[in-house]
């Protein structure tokens, strides 16, 4: 057990122990896409890492609606699997000279980002539906959806210009 956290006993306390790991990293993700996108020498990487940060700012605030509808505070806690992930980011970035293999290195970053984001809320989902809370897994599906999104975008922008460029 964490140092402030409760113990996880019930499906319904690993549900909101998740929102609030979830919490954490999308609020983490807002600090960090704004240096992303300005670091970023492809134009449509750019203009993917700005359109992310407006869509993640918007699961930040679903995911408030979802506490509120669980009862539950608004609150993150400490998500150490995305703070490894940036922090991973950050040390290749900073390691990169060529701004094209930069910007291959971010995309790299930003689909790990993506790929724990989409099994975060796949998980959420489940324990909502289990729950017999349907509200909340509608809300938790359309992030689920924006994430598979962005996450084929960055394929789609990887393969068709990035990493050649990168090469």
């Amino acid at each position: 057990m964490g140092l402030f956290t409760k113990p996880i006993k019930t499906l319904d306390d690993l549900f909101v122990h998740t929102l609030q790991d979830i919490y954490y990293a999308e609020n983490q993700i807002v600090k960090n896409l704004p240096t992303m996108a300005e670091k970023a020498s492809e134009p449509e990487l750019k203009a993917a890492f700005q359109q992310h940060l407006t869509e993640t700012e918007g699961q930040v605030r679903r995911l408030e609606q979802v506490f509120q509808m669980h009862g539950q505070p608004v609150k993150g806690a400490t998500c150490q699997a995305m703070d490894g992930i940036l922090a991973e980011a950050k040390d290749i970035i900073s390691d990169c000279d060529d701004p094209e293999v930069c910007d291959a290195a971010m995309l790299s970053a930003a689909q790990a980002v993506e790929h724990y984001e989409i099994t975060r809320y796949g998980s959420l989902i489940a324990y909502a539906t289990q729950l017999g809370r349907a509200d909340c897994a509608s809300l938790l599906r359309q992030t689920l959806e924006e994430e598979k999104s962005a996450d084929q975008k960055l394929t789609r922008i990887a393969e068709g210009c990035v990493n050649q460029h990168a090469a």
